[in-house]
């Protein structure tokens, strides 16, 4: 997608996905906040927007804008698009209408006739048992504990994340398992790669399991990274790309390999905190630095898959020095890109404010930076 749109200037936009009870990722929960209050923007202009980045995917909207809501559900909504409408809102006939004939989700408890699924916050889980007869989807959550929470709670989904807050090891080393395997022969290969050994050697380690070799191939073929002819083998793919860009694959292969089901949601994270990151420094004329954000971006999650601190971790893995300082010293050029992902996550506007000023960043800048990044995203899923 390389449309641009002047909407994408006048809102601020939040993402999370919807998480099932296997934690399987159903749908990605976009939500958007206008900038001006007492302005209205355009709701065929956001959806064409959106609908550019998510052509196909399953998208709830979160929209904090009684008149932008109102537009959209008076717009042609694309079929994978459903809308989230406040409980309060039901009392306006004409919305309720145009909600349940568009099968929106109610935000709140209700027990209005026609609608098949609730979105209650978290902290609406103290009301009492979940209505019966309803598909209840839980917001809010930011951690395992809440995911936890609202599963038991016998929630339909999450929306949010499993992955905020510090990392806390384990009470016990966890046994070693195939999973931790593949890791290694990533982490492996990405140490030779830095080490520049010869492509006999690195095509040896590499071979030790064939179904990373060929997921690698895989990602270099997507028509997400745009490569102008087809690698054909991991000795064609170190020709095509240098050992530098390499180490890109290598990272993202690293941070998408685990085999744990309930690593879903991380990985689902990782991968679109590196592309955030890296179309953020597209502006940047330098080719290292949109790499090595792409990698923080990336890796800024590795913590929670291996679960080890990063203070250990990076001991092991090469990464660039600017990209240990932002994970490890929470310090450097891109530990404020990083907060502005993480504020973009968490769906808070204030923080997101508070990271443009930062950055002296312009939300259309961001704003569609997150779009593209979506949209490769689910190219490579």
């Amino acid at each position: 997608m390389n449309s641009t749109h002047a909407v994408l200037g006048q809102v601020a936009l939040g993402y999370a996905p919807l998480v099932s009870k296997s934690f399987d990722i159903e749908a990605t929960r976009v939500t958007v906040f206008a900038l001006r209050p007492e302005g209205t923007p355009d709701a065929g202009e956001l959806l064409a927007a959106l609908a550019e980045a998510f052509p196909t995917k399953s998208v709830l909207l979160n929209v904090a804008h009684e008149g932008l809501l109102k537009g959209l559900l008076a717009a042609a909504l694309p079929g994978n698009f459903k809308i989230e409408v406040p409980a309060f809102l039901l009392s306006d006939a004409d919305v309720a209408t145009q909600a349940q004939a568009r099968g929106a989700l109610i935000k709140g408890r209700s027990d209005a006739a026609g609608f098949k699924q609730l979105v209650l916050d978290l902290q609406e889980l103290g009301g009492g048992p979940l209505p019966a007869g309803k598909s209840v989807l839980i917001s809010g959550a930011r951690n395992g504990a809440d995911f936890k929470q609202a599963l038991d709670a016998g929630a339909a989904g999450v929306l949010g994340w499993t992955v905020h807050g510090e990392f806390e090891a384990p009470a016990a080393p966890a046994a070693r398992n195939d999973s931790q395997a593949d890791l290694q022969v990533i982490v492996e290969l990405m140490s030779r790669v830095d080490q520049g050994e010869d492509v006999e050697r690195l095509e040896q380690t590499l071979k030790r399991d064939p179904s990373l070799a060929f997921k690698l191939l895989r990602y270099m073929n997507s028509a997400a990274f745009g490569l102008s002819v087809e690698v054909s083998s991991f000795r064609h793919a170190i020709m095509l790309l240098g050992y530098a860009r390499l180490r890109r694959w290598l990272a993202l292969l690293l941070a998408t390999a685990s085999k744990d089901h309930a690593m879903r949601p991380v990985m689902f994270g990782a991968l679109r905190r590196g592309l955030v990151m890296e179309e953020l420094a597209k502006s940047m004329t330098d080719s290292e630095v949109r790499d090595e954000m792409f990698i923080c971006g990336l890796f800024s999650l590795l913590d929670h898959m291996l679960k080890q601190p990063f203070e250990k971790l990076l001991q092991s893995i090469p990464v660039p020095e600017r990209v240990r300082q932002a994970l490890v010293e929470q310090t450097g050029p891109y530990k404020g890109y990083l907060d502005l992902v993480q504020a973009i996550e968490n769906e808070s506007v204030f923080d997101v404010r508070a990271a443009l000023d930062t950055l002296m960043l312009g939300p259309d800048e961001v704003n569609g930076a997150v779009l593209r990044a979506l949209n490769k995203a689910a190219q490579l899923e």
